[in-house]
């Protein structure tokens, strides 16, 4: 939302950037050092800026989440080579070919808590994920069957992934700094559900288990999809009893297998005391 240039008496940004466009053509306005300081891409990519970057990263997400009225969130972590379950023919091993039905359940979960979200005018229970295709694309479709909106956290990688199509174009956000995405996955999250992934999904279900656990994030419903999956992975039992967890860690998550499990524990949710 821009200023409204009647609210100071200061000239707008937009007013000396269109001014700025119209001077003669010389040398030295033609030269770097003429240029507007927040139009130089140029400066704002210098090393010495990164704290100048991560603050912008951190606040035009805010700002936009905050004028959208989004309060609270419902965040989907998941691979994105998990095939929609028309394609599993098409995928690379067996294994992503049966987890497909985990694209099915996170559609069907999006959808369900996007209904609910519609309850409070969009604001409560928004759906985000990372923008992405498999199961971050069901979670968006979801949300978008059901008539609502949804957010897409991406980020610029060296195989340039690509938003899909069912991001809320006006929420659909990139990246460059991945602990400034980690934060904002996090900051409104009311539920984190952890679908079978690959190392993005580890990481972010680990980091955001260790905030949990260390006081630094409150208790939320922290729910994993596909018990044998994840068993197969990790070892809990065995971190608890080689003392490197205490046996109350292990109650930080539960394991649930379809949608309508998780809707149930998200709408039940008291926090612990």
């Amino acid at each position: 939302m821009k200023d409204d240039p009647r609210s100071h008496p200061f000239r707008d940004s937009h007013q000396d950037v269109a001014a700025a466009d119209r001077i003669p053509d010389t040398a030295q306005t033609r030269a770097p050092a003429y240029r507007l300081a927040f139009t130089d891409e140029d400066f704002l990519c210098r090393e010495e800026l990164r704290p100048v970057r991560l603050q912008l990263e951190l606040l035009k997400p805010q700002m936009v989440m905050d004028e959208r009225g989004i309060e609270s969130t419902v965040v989907l972590f998941g691979g994105s080579r998990i095939p929609r379950p028309e394609h599993r023919d098409q995928a690379r091993t067996g294994t992503l070919a049966e987890l497909s039905r985990y694209y099915d359940e996170a559609r069907k979960l999006a959808r369900r808590m996007t209904e609910i979200s519609m309850e409070s005018y969009g604001r409560e229970n928004v759906i985000v994920t990372g923008g992405g295709p498999g199961v971050m694309e069901a979670g968006n479709r979801g949300a978008d069957e059901a008539g609502g909106q949804s957010i897409g956290l991406n980020i610029v990688l060296p195989h340039e992934q690509a938003p899909n199509e069912f991001v809320t174009p006006d929420l659909c956000f990139n990246f460059h700094y991945f602990a400034i995405r980690k934060m904002h996955f996090l900051m409104r999250a009311k539920a984190i559900c952890i679908f079978p992934g690959g190392f993005g999904t580890l990481d972010e279900m680990f980091e955001s288990l260790t905030l949990i656990q260390t006081g630094r994030m409150r208790r939320v419903p922290f729910l994993l999809f596909g018990r044998t999956f994840w068993d197969g992975v990790i070892n809990w039992r065995s971190l608890a009893e080689a003392g490197t967890i205490s046996e109350g860690d292990l109650d930080l998550f539960q394991y649930v297998e379809t949608a309508d499990e998780a809707v149930r524990i998200i709408t039940q949710w008291q926090e612990p005391c």
